[in-house]
């Protein structure tokens, strides 16, 4: 998959921010994904559960919403209505790329917002809302001390989520005025509702509010031990895993698994934008791992560093390599262990080492648990210099580059 930036407008003619999470090959459906109240496109559930669709194969659109992140327009003079307004112009926006929309999810108020603006698309097939508030007026308890201000000046600048938010009058009396149960009595659409037990933020209760005014079919998922902004990584794991599945059925797409088997050539590298400057996810034959500096150079130290992945791939290559070697002579070896270093050297310090200032030297302590003799345990060593990182490493690749250019 990959990731391609882009822009808008909603019903006023203002430019609106997205990112566009595009499948490997072609889209098994298309899906918008709306943020939570306040939030913006890169917030982590919007962020993570839209990468982890496009790599089961769907598109999901998350943009921020009018006068929201990078978005343009003024917050304070929009509301609610003017979120419900700009997912319809994302539908629109989609629909007229080629993109038709069939299913829609919605984080927090975000779903609230997806509740109302479902009905208006034809095109839809399934609807999804994450934490999601049976009531718009909800968001109001978020800042309740400001209302007698907000009521009395026209509006006030609010403190939410350590962030200021100007809000005015209209909001609170737009907000007030909408009623989420209502638009799901006439959704008449598939509807999943995925809710925490514990969330401390939009209780357990709305879901129970959102499940019985919904029509069947729908769904309720108990998010566990979830929290509201689905700040743990295994908690998007498992809400991709459930979206991905149950809409398959509606979307009439099979929902495409992450891949399992092995590719060895195929090594995917992508900023998170998440956790600090340089944390980088890398896709290897399916499987998500992660790369990063330590807090010393300015990163979040969430993952080795490049050298230390180098430096393992040489390790888990000799410690394969050798006992593809022990298995095959059905040597009885138990257990191999590979420990590693890797530094910089000065040329002159290292032999062999050719006319270079400085040299990268990777030491190797390998340990063989097994009762060999020691001509046997030579020969292994001899077996760990035959490993083929060994042999890129010694004797050096050629890295051919490309710049790749994403359609639009």
């Amino acid at each position: 998959m990959h990731s391609q930036n882009v822009e808008f407008s909603n019903a006023a003619g203002e430019p609106l921010s997205g990112v566009l999470e595009v499948p490997d090959g072609e889209a098994n459906a298309w899906a918008i994904f709306a943020h939570c109240f306040t939030c913006s496109k890169k917030s982590l559930a919007a962020s993570r559960v839209a990468r982890g669709l496009a790599e089961r194969g769907i598109g999901v659109l998350r943009f921020d919403f009018t006068g929201l992140g990078e978005s343009g327009g003024d917050f304070s003079a929009s509301g609610f209505s003017s979120d419900v307004a700009d997912l319809a112009a994302a539908a629109e926006w989609m629909a007229a790329s080629g993109r038709t929309v069939s299913l829609m999810i919605g984080h927090s108020l975000g779903g609230a917002a997806t509740v109302v603006a479902a009905s208006a698309l034809d095109d839809l097939k399934a609807v999804v809302t994450i934490g999601a508030p049976s009531n718009a007026g909800h968001v109001i308890e978020q800042f309740r001390e400001s209302v007698p201000e907000i009521e009395a000046e026209g509006r006030a600048q609010v403190n939410l989520g350590g962030r200021p938010f100007t809000l005015s009058r209209s909001f609170l009396e737009e907000i007030g005025k909408t009623t989420v149960l209502d638009a799901v009595k006439q959704l008449r659409k598939p509807f999943m509702i995925l809710h925490a037990p514990g969330d401390d933020v939009v209780g357990i209760d709305n879901a129970t509010d959102l499940f019985m005014a919904a029509k069947h079919p729908k769904s309720f998922v108990s998010l566990d031990r979830a929290d509201h902004l689905l700040s743990g990584r295994s908690d998007s794991v498992f809400v991709v895993d459930v979206i991905s599945g149950w809409s398959a059925q509606y979307t009439g797409t099979v929902a495409q698994a992450q891949q399992t088997e092995p590719q060895q050539n195929k090594v995917v590298v992508r900023e998170t934008g998440e956790n600090g400057p340089y944390q980088n996810e890398i896709m290897i034959g399916g499987r998500k791992f992660y790369s990063d500096e330590p807090k010393s150079l300015g990163g979040a130290d969430t993952g080795p560093d490049p050298y230390a992945w180098v430096t393992a791939g040489l390790g888990a290559c000799t410690s394969i390599t050798m006992r593809m070697y022990a298995n095959r002579k059905k040597w009885p070896v138990d257990r191999l262990s590979v420990r590693l270093e890797h530094e910089k050297k000065h040329a002159e310090d290292c032999v062999d080492c050719g006319p270079r200032d400085r040299i990268d030297v990777f030491t190797r302590y390998i340990e063989i648990e097994g009762n060999l003799d020691e001509d046997q345990r030579a020969r292994m060593l001899e077996i760990a210099d035959k490993c083929p990182v060994h042999r890129t490493l010694e004797n050096g690749a050629k890295v051919e580059t490309h710049l790749v250019t994403k359609p639009a």
